[in-house]
């Protein structure tokens, strides 16, 4: 019989902190660049806290098998009979690491039928932490020692405030947004855009371009639990495992689901 999301989200919390000391160990320091194949970096860092993670996750739950970032990843003939499976990325925003700005997180997902039902979102630099489970409401808490707060996105209303990302961008994506009429916007790195949305502080953020799945997964699971939504640009909910490919399609995440966003955007006589 599994486990519910509820009863493996503080065990968790712990991993992803355990992550994070592994992390600013090596952000401390002077540290090596690598990039991989795809032109993204890596450092010692990301390779520290992918050990701790998923030797951690596979104490907790032996039988779940692990997709992460930076690890090798089951062929599709494989994962497509995975019912439940963690999805990780140890260091969610290298770019932002290595410039040294602080914005970037650990992220823990636990997908179960195609769907994200536990998420951990953690800033090492601060201790910031998101959590969430299915069912369960999501939460944050800014330090070890602080109560944990409910998180709840607002109805978007009057000047809308966007977020995007802090190291991607486009020309394309600012014609997407001006449809929106007046706006004002904020950049971050990593997968606090979505927490921002989900603490109710922003309204949208628009991705266009290429994502992972580890990228959003455990995100999306503090933003619906929060009562907001990660959607494709037809309107779809994001789902996990679905095909060969673990790249994500452009999204749009947003607080307040009432509001047709992709009509909004994304005119299908002129799609930009």
């Amino acid at each position: 019989m599994s486990v519910s999301p509820a009863r493996l989200l503080d065990p968790v919390c712990a991993i992803a902190r355990q992550a994070a000391e592994a992390i600013l160990a090596v952000y401390a320091q002077d540290f090596d660049i690598v990039c991989k194949d795809d032109n993204s970096p890596v450092t010692a860092a990301d390779l520290a806290a992918q050990r701790v993670i998923e030797d951690a996750l596979r104490e907790l739950t032996p039988n779940v098998p692990v997709i992460s970032e930076e690890a090798v990843v089951a062929p599709w003939a494989e994962r497509r009979t995975w019912r439940r499976y963690w999805l990780v990325d140890p260091l969610d925003g290298t770019r932002e690491f290595v410039k040294r700005n602080g914005e970037f997180t650990v992220n823990i997902a636990l997908v179960e039928d195609h769907r994200s039902i536990l998420g951990v979102v953690l800033a090492p630099v601060t201790g910031d932490l998101y959590a969430a489970a299915a069912g369960q409401g999501a939460w944050r808490q800014r330090t070890l020692d602080d109560a944990r707060e409910p998180l709840r996105t607002r109805v978007a209303e009057g000047v809308l405030r966007v977020t995007g990302s802090r190291s991607h961008g486009s020309g394309r994506t600012k014609t997407l947004l001006d449809r929106l009429g007046e706006h004002e916007t904020f950049s971050l790195g990593s997968s606090l855009k979505f927490c921002v949305l989900a603490r109710g502080d922003a309204d949208i953020y628009l991705r266009l371009g290429a994502t992972s799945e580890w990228d959003t997964a455990a995100a999306q699971c503090v933003l619906e639990e929060a009562g907001g939504a990660v959607l494709d640009l037809a309107g779809r909910p994001f789902r996990y495992n679905t095909r060969d490919s673990l790249i994500n399609p452009e999204f749009i995440a947003c607080g307040d689901p009432a509001i047709d966003w992709t009509r909004r955007l994304i005119d299908p006589e002129d799609p930009a």
